[in-house]
């Protein structure tokens, strides 16, 4: 009882082939694992755009004012409710304050700046914040609020 290693009927002598043709190679671009990674991409994208705003996170207070149309990134003032001051995301001591402004208002001393005061925060503190830019020459100096929704639907 023996076995025969690559006798003639094993179908060894032929390349090792035993029926079919071998398989060659694929000239085809897989695009599957590529259209996944840029689906992920557009859901984690359009998840963290609206978690994108501008400046310091405050609990503004809310009135019957309407939305202000802006094409560009507003320069804006931040009073936190502690009375902290923020220059766009930095936090400044008053001293730098108008150093900063001057740094980043592309128009200079007209350039409209807004200043965003928490509802928590001490109503004298915001306007210590406003007296040193429109004294260092800033001329449109405006504040920030939310609209009020009771307000705002009660007018429709």
């Amino acid at each position: 009882m023996g076995m025969s290693v690559g006798g003639a009927g094993s179908g060894a002598g032929r390349g090792g082939r035993r029926r079919g043709r071998a398989p060659g190679v694929i000239s085809e671009i897989n695009m599957t694992p590529f259209i996944d990674v840029m689906l992920v991409l557009l859901i984690i994208f359009m998840v963290a755009a609206p978690m994108m705003v501008v400046g310091v996170p405050l609990d503004l207070p809310q009135t019957a004012a309407k939305p202000l149309n802006m094409e560009q990134k507003p320069l804006t003032v931040s009073v936190s409710a502690d009375g902290r001051v923020y220059v766009l995301d930095t936090e400044l001591s008053d001293g730098a304050i108008v150093e900063r402004l001057r740094e980043v208002a592309p128009a200079g001393e007209e350039e409209r700046i807004y200043v965003r005061g928490a509802k928590a925060v001490n109503y004298g503190r915001v306007a210590e914040v406003m007296a040193l830019i429109t004294a260092a020459g800033f001329k449109k100096v405006a504040l920030v609020t939310e609209p009020d929704p009771k307000l705002a639907a009660g007018s429709n």
